[in-house]
C-alpha cells in the first residue's frame, strides 16, 4: 500500500526507533500519524496527533482505538529489554518483557484489526528481532518475548489475511539507540530499520531481514541446536 496521505499509528514514537519511524512517515507524505507514547512530555509533537499510552495497560489500548478510528497502518513498535536471565532472574522482569513484547503487541493488534478491517485492509508492522532465534546468556527473557512476537507476526498474517490486511515483521540485530547504550559491536542505524520497514508496508513483502546479522542468524536455523550456536557465538566473538 501507498504511504502518501495514510493513517499511521505508532507506538513507542518518542524516542530511537520510533521517532525514525515518524520522521520517515512525515518525509514519505503520510496523511496523519498518531504518535504513541507512556510519556507525552517526552514526545515531539510537532506534525502529529499524540496519544498517551502503554501498550500494557488494557483501558489505554482501548481509549486510542476509539480516538484513533481512521487509522490505516498500525507499527507495533514499543518494546524494552530487562537483561534478565530465565532461570536466575528476577519473575516481575520476566513477566514485564512478556506482557510488553508479546501481550503488548497482541493487544494493539487485536485492538486495531477491526479498525484496519473497516478502513480497507491496510497494515500491520511488528519490530521483532534477531533475539527471536536465538538467545544469549542473561537475556532469555527478551529472546524467549520475541521469539514470542514472532510467531505472533506469523499468526496474526494468517488470521488477518482474510481482511486484506497485511502483515510484516521486521528482525534486525543491534540498532543505535538507548537500548543498546554500551554494547561495544556493529549496529544499524534506526533510520535505516525504520525504512527498511516502510519499504515493505509499500512493497508487500512480508519480512524485513534489516541487517548482515538478521540475515546471518536466520540461515542458521537449518542447523542443529549445537551447530548453531557454535557458529553465532563464534561470530558475536569476532565482534
Amino acid at each position: 500500500m501507498e504511504l502518501k496521505d495514510a493513517v499511521v499509528l505508532v507506538t513507542g514514537a518518542n524516542r530511537g526507533i520510533g521517532a525514525e519511524f515518524v520522521r520517515l512517515l512525515k518525509e514519505r507524505g503520510a496523511g496523519k500519524i498518531y504518535a504513541a507514547a507512556r510519556d507525552l512530555s517526552s514526545l515531539e509533537t510537532n506534525g502529529v496527533e499524540p496519544i498517551a499510552l502503554d501498550i500494557t495497560d488494557r483501558a489505554q489500548i482501548e481509549a486510542a482505538a476509539r480516538a484513533a478510528g481512521d487509522v490505516q497502518v498500525l507499527i507495533n513498535n514499543a518494546g524494552i529489554s530487562t537483561g534478565t536471565a530465565l532461570m536466575t532472574g528476577d519473575e516481575a522482569s520476566i513477566r514485564r518483557e512478556m506482557d510488553t513484547n508479546f501481550y503488548g503487541t497482541l493487544q494493539m493488534t487485536r485492538a486495531f484489526a477491526p479498525i484496519l478491517a473497516a478502513n480497507g485492509g491496510g497494515a500491520v508492522l511488528n519490530v521483532v528481532s534477531a533475539l527471536s532465534w536465538f538467545a544469549v546468556p542473561n537475556g532469555g527473557a527478551y529472546a524467549a518475548s520475541k521469539a514470542a512476537a514472532w510467531m505472533l507476526t506469523d499468526s496474526t498474517r494468517l488470521e488477518l489475511a482474510p481482511q486484506g490486511t497485511h502483515v510484516v515483521g521486521v528482525h534486525m540485530g543491534l540498532v543505535d539507540t538507548d537500548m543498546s547504550k554500551g554494547l561495544d559491536a556493529p549496529k544499524i542505524h534506526p533510520a535505516d530499520l525504520a525504512g527498511a520497514g516502510l519499504d515493505a508496508i509499500e512493497s508487500g513483502a512480508q519480512e524485513v531481514l534489516a541487517d548482515d546479522w538478521a540475515t546471518f542468524v536466520k540461515s542458521g536455523l537449518r542447523l542443529d541446536p549445537k551447530d548453531r550456536y557454535e557458529q553465532i557465538f563464534a561470530a558475536l566473538a569476532g565482534n
